[in-house]
């Protein structure tokens, strides 16, 4: 039996690999029609490739665009006849910056990213299910770094830290309208992007970061996309406004 209502239909933001991209094939199996976007429109369709089931379909989008978000639920409406009922936001940039080396424009490029990007969409999918009086699910990708904070990456954990802001917020916005809204907190998954930190620690760090997980190795794309799925089913109905950690205890 699938988890999801059948005829569920999702929009997958930063699809082109990670837990994106695992994201995708874990909705697809549960029986969603899953909408794959990125900004990198060839790897959208590598994803696009893994995928059971013909009704998929791919679009570009920037996430930074506010007229895009509007031009790309039009474009979904149309073509499926009805916005997605579940959203899951999984674009986001790292921009590994110290302290000192911070500007302004590397500050603001990945707050439009990270945190302008999910908040418009979010609106942007919230007023189509509100027009077409039909609940939904949004789960937002943040990062456990928001609880520990990691060398480096001010900008990125800030814009994270306004993520889950914007979660508990809006699923208090929404719930009269029976949007849920939910957030995970990824940590410790071998990812590309996670993979780029790992590079980056400093040769003096006494202890290597995987040391640091209770479950001593990594996760995987796909531990996370489990969750995530499961938030936007109905078996998750009481679950509202959450943040929840998937970082092998860390």
């Amino acid at each position: 039996m699938s988890l999801l209502v059948p005829g569920s239909l999702a929009l997958v933001t930063g699809a082109s690999s990670g837990i994106g991209r695992a994201t995708c094939q874990v909705l697809a199996r549960e029986g969603a029609t899953v909408v794959v976007t990125c900004i990198d429109e060839a790897n959208a369709n590598e994803t696009l490739k893994l995928l059971p089931g013909s009704y998929h379909s791919v679009y570009k989008y920037d996430v930074t665009d506010f007229h895009s978000s509007q031009d790309l639920m039009k474009t979904i409406v149309q073509k499926y006849n009805r916005p997605p009922n579940i959203l899951v936001n999984c674009a986001a940039i790292v921009g590994f910056v110290t302290t000192l080396d911070e500007t302004p424009e590397t500050f603001q490029r990945v707050l439009q990213v990270n945190l302008m990007g999910i908040f418009f969409t979010c609106q942007a999918v919230c007023k189509e299910l509100i027009a077409a009086n039909l609940p939904g699910s949004i789960v937002n990708v943040s990062a456990i770094s928001v609880l520990r904070g990691m060398e480096g990456l001010s900008a990125y954990t800030a814009s994270k830290a306004g993520v889950d802001a914007i979660t508990k917020c809006m699923a208090r916005d929404m719930s009269e309208h029976n949007i849920r809204v939910n957030s995970v907190q990824p940590g410790g998954i071998a990812t590309q992007m996670a993979s780029g930190l790992g590079s980056r620690q400093k040769p003096s760090s006494s202890v290597p970061w995987i040391s640091l997980l209770a479950t001593k190795r990594t996760g995987q794309p796909q531990e996370v996309a489990e969750v995530i799925t499961f938030l936007t089913s109905d078996r998750a109905s009481y679950i509202n406004g959450a943040l929840v950690p998937v970082s092998g205890g860390y």
